[in-house]
């Protein structure tokens, strides 16, 4: 097979599409011919050596994706030949097979393209578990969403308005502010001084919740929750969050509460029952397929230049895949998952 590869830790250039060993397919795994890659700043993170690796070198980045059932191994029943499967954890996902265990392995509805799978699973999940379990979003809420201009954020804001909540936005650029508007916002504010005044004056004293992926922003957040109010931290893209008092968060009786999407996909029911109500989302409007670029995976080193430079939103761009090989899907949805 073929494979975006790594042996030495920089920027795009030490990625190289060549030969290597096809992978087994142990009992209870199936293989995929991929058909579309997701790309997310984690792997950016993981080309540069930020993040652990699964593997030796060469490494093989890629958690995300979908593609079409090639093989079967023993012991798997309910998936054939030829099923179109997606995943959103399982790694060296940049080549043009892949190995899925079973349990992580989600079969994709008809109306589900292999793009839309690649570009939706991972930060979709991860808004869900977001506004269901993390703190479960109520209607009359106010919400703080960080980061709101990119793919999480604005899966968060539609989500969080799905459930009957109002959505104070905070995102770096007019262009983001924007973008966390058409996602159905009722603000959207820049980090200039004194923002977290202008969220609790919008919020009368205080949001119910506030999301917060930027890490150097948290006790700004906590300080713009009322009383009795959650902050929900799952992401430190902006950089390492300051420490937290106990002593403040007894005295004005607030919640810090930490969040991991991995410790709620715990078994493949709860990834087949929290995919397809991501999926129902996505057919009822509530979400929207994000607007993705597409690069050949022989092109992905131009893939994490251009994911790395954050300008998706400047100008849409499709780069037409090989034939039968897989495509490195990015956009929006993947831009700035935790980013400003």
């Amino acid at each position: 097979m073929h494979a975006l590869v790594f042996d030495s830790f920089g920027g795009p250039e030490v990625l190289s599409y060549r030969e290597v060993a096809d992978p087994a397919v142990p009992p209870g795994h199936i293989q995929l011919a991929m058909r579309a890659i997701g790309l997310n700043f984690a792997d950016i993170y993981r080309r540069k050596g930020n993040y652990v690796l699964a593997g030796k070198a060469p490494f093989i980045a890629g958690y995300e994706g979908a593609g079409e059932v090639i093989a079967v191994g023993e012991g798997v029943e309910g998936i054939a030949l030829g099923d179109r499967i997606g995943f959103a954890d399982v790694p060296f996902a940049n080549a043009t097979r892949v190995t899925v265990p079973l349990e992580r392995a989600i079969p994709l509805p008809v109306d589900i393209g292999f793009e839309a799978a690649a570009a939706l699973l991972l930060q979709g999940l991860t808004a869900q578990y977001l506004v269901e379990d993390s703190y479960s979003v109520r209607a009359g809420d106010t919400v703080l969403v960080q980061a709101a201009g990119g793919g999480v954020g604005q899966l968060l804001i539609r989500l969080a308005i799905a459930r009957g909540a109002s959505v104070i936005a905070m995102a770096s650029t007019l262009e983001k502010q924007a973008l966390a508007k058409a996602a159905g916002a009722a603000h959207a504010l820049g980090y200039d001084e004194g923002w977290p005044d202008k969220v609790r004056t919008l919020s009368a004293g205080g949001v119910n919740v506030a999301y917060d992926s930027v890490g150097i922003t948290l006790l700004d957040s906590l300080s713009a929750v009322r009383s009795r109010g959650t902050l929900v931290t799952f992401g430190m893209a902006g950089g390492p969050a300051p420490l937290v008092d106990p002593r403040y968060l007894m005295e004005n009786s607030k919640t810090v509460v930490g969040g991991d999407l991995w410790d709620f996909l715990t078994d493949r029911q709860q990834r087949l029952s929290r995919a397809e109500r991501l999926f129902q989302a996505l057919r009822a409007g509530i979400i929207e397929r994000p607007r993705i670029e597409t690069f050949a995976l022989s092109d992905g080193a131009a893939a994490h230049a251009r994911l790395e430079d954050r300008s998706f939103s400047r100008k849409d761009r499709a780069f037409a895949g090989v034939r039968d090989r897989p495509r490195v899907v990015a956009g929006p949805a993947f831009q700035m998952m935790g980013t400003l």
